[in-house]
């Protein structure tokens, strides 16, 4: 099968990847980024940990690994409009926090409302420009407080 796009010429700007790393235990990573997250209106509906599901039933030996699904519900209602509520087979959009070693953490995300647009799920006109530009700004705010 080809690919509809060549995922070696996505720059990380094109899905709105961003990283950050927070030198604290896991469980204060987690409650960090819930808290900072909601601080810039996100909700936190959905939250699991893929690591402990993992070690538990194939023991998989994985280090801490958590997803916090977060949503805006405001541009959430505004992306189900926009993509004929197609955006909602990706949503909630997810931060992961992820044990690099004792002490250090990793958060990442990237944009769901960017990656709908560019594999054809959204339309690329201005009403979801809009919506892609308000989300960055809320991901914006957020990882500049962690």
């Amino acid at each position: 099968m080809m690919l509809p796009i060549d995922p070696t010429q996505i720059d990380p700007d094109d899905i709105g990847e961003q990283q950050a790393t927070l030198e604290m235990n896991h469980e204060e990573a987690i409650e960090h980024v819930r808290e900072v997250f909601t601080d810039a209106g996100f909700g936190v509906p959905v939250e699991f940990s893929p690591s402990e599901m993992l070690n538990e039933k194939v023991d998989a030996g994985r280090d801490p690994y958590y997803v916090l699904g977060a949503c805006n519900p405001e541009v959430a209602d505004r992306a189900l409009d926009a993509s004929d509520n197609k955006l909602g087979a990706l949503m909630p959009c997810n931060v992961v926090v992820w044990e690099e070693e004792p002490g250090v953490q990793r958060v990442y995300h990237v944009s769901i409302m960017r990656i709908a647009r560019l594999v054809g799920m959204t339309p690329d006109d201005d009403v979801m420009a809009d919506i892609v530009a308000d989300t960055g700004e809320i991901v914006d705010e957020a990882f500049e407080n962690l």
